[in-house]
């Protein structure tokens, strides 16, 4: 696994436990984009001196190598001369540089590796950082959901089965009480008058009976009258009635 890769992990892994604790999820989003940003800014730092140590390395293996072609020649020249002794001498010096040249080649070999790897991270990172641009809104409405998902669980463990029956008596309790203010309210706010007619409306038959009372004793009082008086009278009492 690259660095890059576990780093990017590990600020995915700090996301979800900020997640979990609920904190303001754009917030912290931003903050690890910009922690990514600060560390691609020092990954490519650090690719730049990679390459300037690789390019001063090249130059070393260089000069190294130009060093041992040039005692190489004098090796030559020295033979062309039929001075054996100096050309070997000169073979003997060409070996360090030649040595030195061998090392700085191995070296660059290494240096090109993980140059080419640290260039490789950068790009991966700034594809990472990239895509949690993109996410950033993804993160954020998962970061809500969990949020109202945990108040909704909170509220549901608060809840007493017996305490919310309490409270709904209470309640109705309360609605039958302010109904019944507002019953006395508008009784008392009717006009005595009006109170007084209601009653003799509400007391018509008891009045019907009273009076058909009263008329009995009346005729009991007087005296007794005729048969043709009776039929008389009824006969009016029929006239008018359909008159009526």
């Amino acid at each position: 696994m690259s660095v890059v890769d576990r780093l990017f992990r590990a600020v995915r892994a700090q996301v979800n436990d900020w997640i979990v604790q609920r904190q303001d999820p754009e917030k912290l989003l931003e903050t690890a984009i910009l922690e990514l940003q600060d560390d691609m800014v020092r990954l490519r730092q650090s690719v730049a001196q990679a390459i300037a140590v690789q390019k001063r390395t090249e130059r070393q293996y260089h000069q190294a190598t130009v060093s041992a072609e040039d005692w190489h020649k004098r090796a030559q020249l020295s033979l062309e001369k039929g001075d054996e002794t100096l050309a070997r001498e000169a073979l003997t010096r060409r070996k360090p540089y030649l040595e030195t040249a061998r090392l700085f080649q191995e070296h660059l070999q290494q240096q090109g590796d993980v140059v080419d790897r640290m260039r490789n991270d950068l790009r991966t990172l700034e594809g990472k950082i990239a895509e949690a641009k993109a996410k950033k809104e993804l993160y954020i409405a998962r970061a809500r959901a969990a949020k109202t998902s945990e108040q909704l669980h909170q509220v549901m463990n608060q809840l007493n089965p017996r305490g919310t029956s309490a409270a709904l008596e209470r309640m109705e309790n309360k609605v039958q009480e302010l109904e019944a203010q507002a019953q006395l309210s508008t009784e008392w706010g009717k006009d005595p008058v009006e109170n007084q007619f209601q009653a003799l409306e509400s007391g018509t038959e008891t009045s019907v009976e009273e009076e058909l009372t009263l008329i009995k004793t009346q005729l009991k009082s007087q005296a007794p009258r005729s048969q043709s008086e009776y039929d008389r009278e009824l006969e009016e009492l029929r006239s008018r009635l359909n008159e009526l």
